[in-house]
């Protein structure tokens, strides 16, 4: 009988306890929209108040939970969050009933788009005092090998949207941080892939290069390893395509400047 009345205060103290919860304090947002880097959650632990826990979802979308460490909970439902942690709890052999409740305390609102070619693309959130361009890239992992100097931001100001493209590159060498603009929620960052150039033919290493902004045929050449001893720099052509986008072919002088997508011809010597 005593076990049957300790049974039953403890199942009414769960039901008393789930319902506290479901009429919590006004500031937290009760909701089954998926969790999202930047989220502030609080998790509470029946009968267990030494686990409350309250993080903000990383970038990655994990927190550290105690006892059971990182788990990603981007992606998931608050229903599914705490239906996860209860199931490691248990395979844990912490706790043998575990009740995990969780609260988003705050949505993330304030993000980002980051897209392109930077080593992780997503949404990454910015905090009240916001955040600049260089931070937002360094928060996606940077640009990749393949991206382009120019960096494409577009946003919305006063009901106005614009676009601006910002040399990254010109403001690292100058040093000049004005272009390192502010972002703002709902802004999208866009890194293209670099322009590239394409040799072949009496040439040491044919293939496909990066353009750079500078890139004349003789350094176009030497970046490919230079001319064979087959070869001639009397016999170096262009394959360009033109605004109507027919390929034509162009007898150029060394200094001539490479363009984006140009295909540079080395042929034999005759002689």
């Amino acid at each position: 009988m005593a076990q049957l009345f300790s049974s039953m205060t403890r199942w009414f103290t769960a039901f008393i306890f789930l319902a506290l919860l479901a009429v919590g304090g006004p500031s937290f947002a009760e909701s089954e929209d998926q969790l999202v880097p930047g989220d502030n959650i609080r998790l509470t632990i029946f009968e267990n108040p030494d686990l409350t826990t309250e993080s903000r979802i990383s970038a990655r979308g994990n927190i550290r939970f105690p006892l059971i460490g990182t788990i990603r909970l981007a992606g998931l439902t608050p229903t599914e969050a705490s239906e996860l942690i209860a199931s490691r709890l248990k395979e844990g052999n912490f706790i043998r009933h575990p009740q995990v409740n969780l609260i988003v305390m705050q949505g993330q609102s304030r993000q980002v788009s980051v897209l392109g070619q930077v080593s992780r693309p997503g949404r990454y959130p910015i905090d009240e005092a916001g955040a600049n361009l260089t931070a937002i890239l360094a928060q996606a992992g940077g640009v990749t090998p393949a991206g382009d100097d120019i960096v494409t931001v577009i946003r919305t100001r006063d009901g106005k949207t614009q676009k601006l493209d910002i040399d990254t590159l010109k403001m690292y060498r100058n040093g000049d941080r004005t272009a390192d603009i502010s972002m703002e929620n709902g802004d999208t960052v866009y890194v293209r892939r670099a322009p590239m150039f394409y040799i072949y033919g009496e040439i040491q290493r044919a293939g496909a290069y990066r353009l750079d902004t500078d890139t004349i045929v003789m350094r176009a050449l030497s970046v490919g390893g230079g001319i064979t001893v087959r070869g001639t720099q009397r016999g170096v052509q262009i394959h360009r395509r033109t605004n109507d986008g027919q390929l034509t072919r162009v007898n150029v002088a060394l200094g001539d400047q490479v363009q984006a997508d140009d295909i540079i011809y080395v042929s034999e010597s005759l002689f």
